[in-house]
């Protein structure tokens, strides 16, 4: 289809993803309109270009199917927000209207994406379930144990005993709300729409609650060394670091992706909508 219509450079844009171009367009004021207007020889409109799946090289700097779902549909929503509402409802040759076009352009993209999603979500749900169980045997078995006449902790008292209950329980009830997240991930109905904040949200959090709660166990797990080592630093510094390594290579492999998320989801839209009118006159949009 594509090699038949040569599209105009309008048309271009958007088929394209140039977002500075489009930039350009709307600083047009009212005479935008008639920019984006017209067809092309398959009855395609604007928004109809829209909906296409985005060339390979437009989505390949993007981590992940679901972030590229993401993106085609924040897209598509930039574009459905300055075009005329006639337009929404009008339909190609082949009878499809834009939103049509996007759901069976999409297709593979979409179950390529609620497949990442999945996957993301059961492997952080068994990392967040064994935090869950560690630090709920560690709530119970409490280091150096507990006076037999009492019940007490031997080390109530003591400060790091403090600091360890209080980062058990932090990352007790952190982990328990990342699993919850990711539950919702996997039980979600992976609509259109969910790409766009639900499931990305749900991710954010369930992401930065894990990543909370595997802090927090590393100070429990700290604390508890230097209760047992009665704070010895030559074999509690060594020791620390040597634990820490494998929890580190996760959060720096798993960070980016959480930065990536939500500077995709909470980014300023796509198109300059304050840029200075070209036209100082514009008698359409007067």
């Amino acid at each position: 289809m594509r090699d038949e219509f040569q599209p105009g450079i309008i048309h271009a844009a958007i088929s394209f993803r140039q977002e500075k171009f489009f930039n350009v367009i709307y600083a047009a004021g009212g005479r935008k309109y008639l920019m984006i207007s017209g067809d092309d020889e398959h009855e395609n409109n604007i928004l109809h270009l829209a909906a296409m799946l985005a060339p390979p090289n437009r989505l390949a700097h993007i981590s992940g199917a679901a972030l590229q779902m993401q993106k085609e549909i924040q897209w598509y929503k930039e574009v459905e927000s300055v075009v005329y509402p006639t337009l929404k409802q009008s339909v190609n040759e082949y009878g499809e209207t834009p939103s049509q076009l996007f759901t069976k352009s999409h297709k593979q993209l979409m179950e390529e994406a609620e497949k990442w999603i999945k996957g993301i979500a059961k492997s952080c749900s068994v990392v967040g379930a064994l935090i869950i169980t560690i630090m709920f045997t560690a709530a119970f078995t409490v280091p150096g144990g507990n006076i037999q006449d009492s019940g007490y902790p031997i080390f109530l008292h003591k400060k790091a005993f403090k600091v360890f209950v209080t980062a058990d329980a932090i990352s007790l009830f952190a982990a328990s709300t990342s699993v919850l997240m990711f539950l919702g991930v996997l039980t979600s109905r992976y609509a259109e729409g969910d790409f766009l904040k639900s499931l990305p949200k749900k991710l954010i959090i369930g992401l930065s609650t894990l990543f909370f709660s595997i802090a927090a166990m590393m100070i429990a797990f700290c604390a508890t060394l230097i209760i047992m080592l009665d704070g010895d630093l030559k074999l509690v510094i060594p020791t620390i670091l040597l634990a820490s390594v494998p929890v580190t290579v996760f959060i720096f492999l798993q960070f980016p992706l959480l930065v990536e998320i939500f500077v995709s989801t909470y980014r300023p839209g796509m198109f300059d909508r304050k840029i200075k009118n070209l036209f100082q006159k514009d008698p359409i949009s007067a």
